[in-house]
């Protein structure tokens, strides 16, 4: 049985497709940064704390994914960024999610402090959004993240 930590963040990974099956986007786009931000701010810190300063194994692929995720939600949504966000969560999400997954490695390190965590992972408020930006430069960024999610075959 998954532990608070696991649970918790699967159950977004649940809304976060809904949303995005859905059309939702501007919602997808809030709710995947929120997302990204209790990784980053909470679960990796937190992880790496009780590692005595060591990073988990896979924290910088998920940081990696984290990075191009998101550069290519700051556009306007088109088909090809939305393709790109699907190559990209389909195997971030199944790193995480699972027996040995980064969720399930968080449960088990953290230990009797993981319901603790995740309460704090619920509270996190909403990311605030800024407009969509198309100029020169998020489109280079953007291209660049195409061009490293082809080198890695995705």
């Amino acid at each position: 049985m998954p532990g608070p930590i696991e649970s918790y963040l699967q159950e977004d990974h649940a809304r976060l497709d809904r949303l995005r099956r859905s059309g939702a986007a501007w919602e997808f786009r809030g709710g995947l940064l929120r997302h990204i931000g209790i990784e980053e701010r909470i679960l990796l810190p937190g992880a790496r704390k009780r590692r005595g300063g060591e990073p988990l194994r896979l924290a910088a692929r998920l940081r990696e994914d984290h990075s191009a995720l998101a550069t290519l939600l700051v556009p306007a949504p088109s088909k090809e960024i939305e393709d790109a966000i699907d190559l990209i969560l389909c195997p971030h999400d199944a790193l995480e999610e699972g027996p040995g997954g980064v969720y399930a490695e968080c449960d088990e390190l953290l230990g009797a402090e993981a319901e603790a965590i995740a309460v704090r992972l619920r509270a996190m408020p909403a990311t605030p959004q800024r407009d969509h930006q198309d100029g020169p430069l998020v489109r280079a960024q953007v291209a660049r993240v195409l061009e490293w999610l082809a080198r890695h075959g995705r």
